[in-house]
């Protein structure tokens, strides 16, 4: 009944968020339609991701569940990008990556902890993933010094930046190699290796199925939203920071914070970790240099550098740093996550004032 209810309300918001852009109604009543919208698909994108991962194996299956739980950010950022709205951009990765780190993992660790006392996962996985968001802050930390200080002109910056970006992708696969293929068996979790006797929502083939007409869905009501934000963000006053750290990504990251709440809820915690944790790697070291090369390739006169503000290497400093305190133990509590979700609600204050 559930599961009925949930894909006549998928059904209905795409239909009327379609309705809507093409039927050019009010701006804001587009964005609020569009937002809902976009949290059913990615709700959708998001079980049809773990039917999948269900036949990969959890650690591919986990590495899917990152992947295509960023889609919606990734494919929102996009027409960002192609829009020219790079401030905004720079602020849905910083989101993307301190919603993962603090919301979503937050959230899990709460209501997982809740249910039961304390959870365990692979320390070295956590101390690993947190070595490489180590990394991501120093590489984002970096141009934005040598950028300002020394006053680099347009063309070292856009250098240092393709420079930097490919540099990250580089690291990105080869932390796939490395923990997929090489070392896949230290890395591996108890729990997610475990078999709870869950059988998937649909066949292979279905499930793929499912998985494309989701990912088709997410552009489409992407692209929708994207369209409403300058109108929206103008209305109300808002800035961009804001709009693209909290709102964006807030309505992004739905498919992650339905997936790593429900494993954490099954006592799976270390593939709730993987999906937090992965998602902010990925954003950190793969999506964020891809839309730097991107921009370089869709806009002709403008392009996008990696240098991002004091306020956003900020955000994202404290949130990796409070997150690997946390998950360096390889075990979870309840009250973790409520420190977890504080720090998200005061940088979200800040966010706001700005």
């Amino acid at each position: 009944m559930r599961q009925k209810l949930f894909f006549l309300g998928l059904i209905v918001m795409f239909a009327l968020s379609a309705i809507g852009h093409f039927g050019h109604w009010d701006m804001t009543l587009q964005f609020v339609i569009s937002a809902i919208a976009i949290i059913f698909v990615a709700g959708f994108l998001g079980k049809a991701t773990e039917s999948v991962a269900h036949y990969a194996g959890q650690r591919l299956g986990g590495f899917l569940n990152a992947t295509f739980g960023n889609a919606a950010e990734l494919i929102i950022a996009f027409f960002l990008v192609k829009e020219g709205l790079f401030d905004m951009v720079k602020a849905s990765i910083t989101g993307s990556i301190i919603g993962n780190l603090l919301l979503v993992l937050g959230l899990s660790v709460l209501f997982g902890g809740l249910k039961y006392k304390e959870q365990k996962f692979n320390a070295r996985l956590a101390d690993h993933n947190g070595t490489l968001m180590t990394l991501a802050i120093v590489a984002l930390f970096v141009p934005a010094v040598f950028v300002k200080v020394e006053h680099f002109s347009l063309d070292k910056d856009k250098m240092l930046s393709i420079a930097v970006a490919c540099i990250l992708i580089v690291c990105y696969l080869l932390w796939l190699v490395f923990s997929m293929i090489t070392h896949k068996d230290m890395l591996a979790d108890e729990e997610m290796s475990a078999d709870h006797g869950e059988e998937p929502a649909w066949s292979k083939g279905v499930s793929v199925l499912m998985l494309v007409v989701a990912t088709v869905m997410v552009a489409f009501v992407s692209e929708w939203l994207v369209h409403t934000l300058d109108s929206f963000t103008h209305k109300f006053g808002l800035s961009e920071l804001f709009v693209g750290a909290f709102v964006i990504a807030i309505v992004g990251n739905a498919a992650e914070h339905s997936a790593a709440i429900m494993l954490a809820m099954k006592n799976k915690m270390g593939a709730a970790v993987e999906i937090a944790i992965g998602s902010s790697l990925q954003i950190a070291l793969f999506v964020a240099p891809v839309l730097i090369l991107v921009s370089t390739l869709v806009n002709k006169g403008s392009w996008m550098d990696i240098v991002f503000s004091p306020i956003e290497l900020t955000a994202i400093g404290v949130s990796v740093f409070v997150a690997k305190s946390i998950s360096k133990d390889g075990s979870t509590n309840w009250y973790e996550g409520v420190l977890l979700l504080m720090l998200y609600v005061i940088l979200g204050f800040a966010f706001y004032l700005v």
